[in-house]
């Protein structure tokens, strides 16, 4: 059971942006308290599949700290990154809305829009101390040097730092990295390394802001790279009494895919492959163990929400021998909008406001963290100026409930999906042909009963029409204040 602590005075959220003060997004719940504010970290692991963590079944892969989280906390049965690839889904986890409104709709493409509100800033507004550690991916870094996939004067269209987008402290990439020895290309073993030579730089920098590039202690395990800044940031912020809002997005297990000797011989019995595949994974769980170890140190563990997602489902290309990934009984995997693309491993970890570990079936997107983490803290979205797609869904955790008032929507190059409670319709055509799945009785999509239900399909494909038409007219500029 969640049991939620409030305080009697209400708060209005006023959330600084880049261009102009919004005060209108989020209003206080009058007549209800408001909670201490809880510490928050977000952590997003890069193409890990559903099923390539112990809690979701996997035999072999170790995540002990993941398992342990999962027993003491919530894990999510059926939690969705808001898009196959991850882009998009980084974007929603930032802003309660699909990426479609503001275009970002692939790797690559776009970038997160100074008219935005990202949860940094609004947490920001509300005293927090706010940190992002890791992959970005929501837009340039540099506009002096050539970096990473589109950083450099070429790319300026698309600059939009982290620390212009609400974070105080930033130990950011652009996009990939080698999860071994991140800054050196790894031989063509390892996967997507392009063009580039192996020994030299990956062409990929760590920035801690404005032309402030990054050249020690990068060496070894890319995981506890990035780890060996988020600490020193957690350790400061509770040395102030500050709350604190953490974002670790690790690149792990995205190709390039390596790990070090050590975690290699966990796997002794395997192929080359596997082991640095599943190597990486468990080098990125001792990582998150070390994180709880410190939180529990500095005696902020009880008060610290963990939220652990994937981005997207597993790598799908033949690129590498190196994707090993599993999305379990999944249909799809990275770039398909089938469950085994989307359908991600999750756990919430809250000791304080979650006492005892149990699963929920209930359908939570990416898209959700935005609400709930502002609802848990006193504010219900309005959602005339500048609409949500996500929901708070501690109401539901509270109540035990497994069903969402709301659907959650994708969209990916020329898929379309809706997602009630029990029924997903996916069109793999812009809507030109359906397919409909109970999702209840065929979690692994393996039976389209669109023929037999055209009520449903009906139904559901015009709520999807008219959410597609929304997100066009977001992307136009309509949610923007003047």
């Amino acid at each position: 059971m969640i049991e939620l602590k409030y305080k009697s005075r209400p708060i209005w959220c006023a959330i600084l942006n880049s261009t102009f003060l919004v005060s209108v997004l989020f209003v206080p719940v009058y007549g209800q308290s408001r909670p201490d504010k809880p510490n928050i970290i977000l952590i997003m692991a890069d193409d890990l599949g559903w099923g390539d963590v112990g809690f979701n079944g996997n035999h072999y892969i170790k995540t002990p700290t993941l398992d342990e989280m999962a027993q003491n906390g919530i894990q999510f049965n059926r939690f969705y990154a808001a898009s196959a690839v991850c882009s998009p889904t980084r974007g929603s986890a930032m802003t309660g809305r699909h990426p479609e409104r503001y275009g970002i709709t692939h790797a690559n493409v776009g970038h997160m829009r100074k008219e935005e509100i990202t949860l940094a800033e609004a947490l920001k507004g509300q005293g927090y101390r706010t940190g992002h550690f890791g992959k970005w991916h929501l837009g340039t870094l540099t506009l002096k040097e050539k970096d990473a996939n589109r950083g450099g004067p070429e790319g300026a269209k698309d600059y939009s730092p982290p620390w212009e987008n609400g974070f105080d402290v930033c130990f950011s990439t652009e996009s990939k990295v080698p999860t071994w020895n991140p800054m050196i290309t790894p031989d063509k073993s390892a996967g997507d390394i392009g063009n580039r030579t192996p020994g030299e730089h990956f062409g990929t920098y760590y920035w801690t802001g404005e032309d402030l590039k990054v050249a020690d202690n990068l060496d070894g395990d890319d995981s506890r790279v990035i780890m060996d800044r988020v600490i020193p940031f957690i350790k400061d912020a509770a040395a102030n009494e500050t709350p604190f809002f953490t974002v670790v997005w690790f690149h792990t297990p995205h190709l390039p895919v390596l790990a070090g000797p050590e975690y290699m011989a966990l796997y002794p019995e395997l192929s080359e492959d596997k082991q640095h595949y599943f190597g990486s994974i468990s080098a990125m769980d001792e990582q998150i163990g070390r994180l709880r170890e410190t939180l529990r140190e500095l005696g902020v563990a009880d008060d610290t929400m963990i939220w652990f997602c994937s981005d997207n489902g597993p790598e799908g290309n033949e690129q590498a021998n190196r994707t090993q990934g599993s999305a379990g009984p999944y249909k799809g995997r990275k770039r398909s909008l089938y469950e085994g693309g989307i359908r991600v491993p999750a756990v919430l970890e809250w000791p304080a406001n979650i006492p005892e570990g149990r699963k929920t079936n209930l359908p939570v997107s990416t898209n959700d963290y935005f609400p709930s983490i502002l609802g848990i803290l006193g504010f219900e979205n309005e959602g005339q100026v500048h609409p949500l797609d996500g929901a708070n869904i501690f109401p539901y955790l509270a109540d035990r409930l497994e069903k969402r008032s709301n659907p959650i929507f994708f969209k990916f190059q020329k898929q379309e999906a809706i997602m009630d409670n029990q029924f997903k319709l996916y069109s793999p055509d812009g809507g030109q042909t359906y397919e409909l799945y109970d999702l209840m009785n065929d979690p692994g999509e393996k039976n389209n009963i669109s023929a037999n239900h055209p009520d449903k399909v009906n139904d559901l494909s015009e709520q999807l029409k008219k959410w597609l038409l929304s997100c066009q007219e977001s992307d136009g500029g309509r949610d923007y204040l003047k």
